[in-house]
């Protein structure tokens, strides 16, 4: 009857795994009652890693080639089963196969408003998505951590902890990046880089190392939307005076068109337009002295800056320094600018 039973035995010469690209990231290979041959054939392909784990502690280890399994090629199994001296043949133990390949275009994003503090403009609602990419780095890690002793793991079941990852970090990675929330909401690129260096080292606590990662959105609420408009405005402008009045003469037109058929505010949006076009005018009349010849400088210098129209001016760029659109340095220097007008 033993004789019997040993000749039904089956016996496994090759241990081998041929991805269906279903996105698994581990795979058991099936063992049911059926024993590994002393001699037999590993062959873990090209992005693919395959670790031997004894009675539920991870001993060997092997990345992509083909292997014959002896105590040489076994060294840690060989220690754990006291194969020092004889190696026992054939043999028990569960096999693992992960894939290390990238698993592209993974989709996080924020289901509700999440509230993060910035240096500015304290707290700030926002959404956000985008995707990343990531790969299984250490199979031992991810085993021991993760997929454990299922038969099939797969993205499916990773991508919730992966985007809860996420969505923890975000707050974090705006505030190490120490970068004002405004520069990084108009600069996706930077946010995506400050988000990765977060979430890099997440990653690796689980055994996975984090590729990529894109921010393709941020929506902001509409007050903030607004003065990161006028910053992103401002920012084409530049430091040319002229341009800069240019554009504040260009926001306040909608304003007094709107108020010129209600009396509400036409009387203060009209001051400060007239304001902006009066010293406009100034500023292109200085221009063009600069390049006509001397003789007709003293037809040009002859006009003269209201001291009031500079006072309006100063308190139009006052309150965009107190809304941050412009750095103290940038007020400064128009304030000087200004003053020397009316010199």
């Amino acid at each position: 009857m033993a004789l019997m039973d040993f000749i039904r035995k089956q016996f496994i010469d090759i241990i081998q795994w041929t991805e269906s690209g279903d996105g698994t990231l581990a795979w058991r290979f099936p063992m049911a009652d059926m024993e590994i041959q002393n001699g037999a054939s590993l062959t873990v392909r090209a992005s693919q890693m395959a670790v031997f784990v004894n009675e539920g502690q991870v001993a060997d280890v092997f990345g992509p080639g083909t292997y014959k399994l002896t105590t040489q090629t076994l060294p840690v199994l060989t220690y754990l089963k006291n194969w020092d001296k004889l190696f026992e043949s054939p043999f028990k133990s569960d096999v693992y196969f992960f894939s290390t390949r990238q698993q592209i275009d993974q989709k996080w994003g924020t289901p509700q408003p999440i509230t993060i503090r910035d240096q500015d403009f304290g707290a700030v609602r926002l959404r956000a998505f985008g995707n990343y990419s990531f790969r299984v780095a250490d199979p031992k890690l991810f085993h021991t951590e993760i997929s454990g002793t299922r038969d099939v793991y797969g993205v499916a079941d990773l991508d919730g902890q992966l985007r809860g990852l996420v969505m923890q970090n975000i707050s974090n990675a705006i505030a190490a990046s120490g970068i004002p929330f405004l520069d990084l909401a108009a600069n996706q690129i930077m946010f995506a880089q400050a988000l990765s260096t977060q979430l890099a080292p997440e990653f690796a606590k689980i055994g996975i190392q984090l590729d990529g990662l894109t921010v393709q959105s941020v929506s902001l609420p509409e007050e903030l939307q607004k003065i990161l408009d006028q910053k992103i405005g401002m920012g084409m402008v530049g430091n040319d005076m002229g341009k800069f009045m240019q554009y504040q003469t260009a926001q306040a037109i909608p304003k007094f068109a709107e108020g010129a058929g209600g009396g509400g505010g036409v009387a203060g949006d009209a001051m400060g337009l007239g304001a902006g076009v009066a010293l406009g005018q100034v500023l292109a009349q200085n221009l063009q002295a600069g390049l006509q010849p001397q003789a007709a400088a003293p037809a040009v210098a002859a006009v003269g800056v209201k001291p009031e129209e500079v006072m309006a001016t100063l308190e139009k760029l006052g309150e965009l320094k107190a809304k941050g659109i412009l750095t103290q340095e940038e007020f400064d220097s128009k304030k000087a600018e200004l003053l020397k007008k009316l010199v």
